[in-house]
């Protein structure tokens, strides 16, 4: 039997030898996992922050897309990889916030994961047909009330976070208005210019340059701010829904064990690459709010999230598909 001095021994060089490892980290490349395909926002964010981050690291990260199951796919991917810091993840609300709070058996939650930090912020707009009889945001919810369920509005699926924008300004905004789910964001626009469906919730990129060349028109911007360059588009708050900030994000994550070293040099570098000014106008010049917040306060945000989107989904009885 081992005496208790040669336990303390080997206890004491494992931690010596963990720590030395989790100092010298990253020896090799690391991968960022993209929940999603190639093209959207969630996929332009993540190679902007994934070569700044590189530079700071001093090894490359290398951005995979695995999309799948409206992004819980590839988060199921990194939850289950390796707690070694060499796979991370770009996290979404439709991935950490909607998919835990509405699916019947969620295959993972916050408690799968390290909140490392929220990159950015991205507002969301609200858009309809040309052809609508409404010019702001105060006129377009006076013409909902009138008539409850006259109008439609289109999203890339059930579940999805513009189904779920949706649902939250009908509950904030005393509205009803019917669901029509397309399989993708791209039909679901397409319909909405047609005239076939009235109203489009969406992340304001994908919908700023049909914005500008008329072929849709911007009722208001579910943002705590004005949109940069689009002072008369009205936020909630300005049509009296205060609180009503419903914005996308975009952050990163690591699977849960992942050393405590590890994530103090994921979080000192992921502050670096915040701070770097070319990384912050890139990620302005795509409409997007540069954030860079704490582990503490990313995770504290998350929790809140899940737990207001806990209640929209009950109040509105909405559920995913096993």
């Amino acid at each position: 039997m081992k005496s208790w001095k040669t336990v303390v021994a080997v206890a004491l060089s494992t931690l010596v030898a963990a720590g030395a490892w989790a100092q010298s980290y990253p020896t090799r490349s690391i991968r960022l996992v993209v929940p999603f395909s190639a093209g959207g926002s969630t996929d332009l964010i993540a190679r902007l922050t994934a070569q700044q981050l590189g530079k700071e690291l001093g090894q490359v990260v290398v951005v995979e897309n695995v999309g799948g199951a409206a992004g819980a796919l590839g988060t199921m991917q990194v939850q289950n990889a390796a707690p070694d810091g060499y796979t991370l993840l770009i996290g979404t609300v439709s991935t950490m916030i909607v998919y835990p709070a509405a699916h019947p058996k969620p295959q993972y939650s916050l408690e799968s994961f390290v909140p490392i930090t929220n990159i950015a912020s991205m507002p969301n707009v609200i858009t309809v047909n040309p052809k609508f009889p409404a010019n702001n945001l105060t006129e377009f919810v006076a013409a909902l009330k009138v008539t409850p369920n006259k109008y439609s509005y289109a999203t890339s699926g059930v579940g999805s976070i513009n189904h779920m924008l949706g649902e939250s300004f009908q509950a904030y905004s005393g509205t009803k208005i019917i669901h029509v789910p397309y399989k993708g964001s791209g039909p679901a626009m397409q319909d909405v210019m047609g005239g076939q469906v009235d109203i489009l919730f969406d992340q304001f990129p994908s919908s700023k340059n049909l914005i500008d060349t008329g072929k849709l028109k911007a009722i208001g911007a579910v943002s705590p701010q004005k949109i940069p360059g689009y002072p008369n588009l009205m936020t909630m708050e300005d049509a009296g829904m205060k609180g009503f900030t419903d914005e996308a994000w975009y952050g990163l994550l690591a699977p849960a064990g992942v050393p405590h070293e590890v994530v103090s040099r994921l979080t000192d570098a992921m502050k670096k690459t915040m701070a770097n000014p070319e990384l912050r106008k890139k990620l302005e010049d795509i409409g997007a709010r540069p954030v860079g917040n704490t582990p503490q306060e990313f995770t504290a945000q998350v929790r809140a999230e899940i737990e207001r989107m806990k209640k929209i989904v009950k109040e509105r009885d909405i559920k995913l598909q096993e």
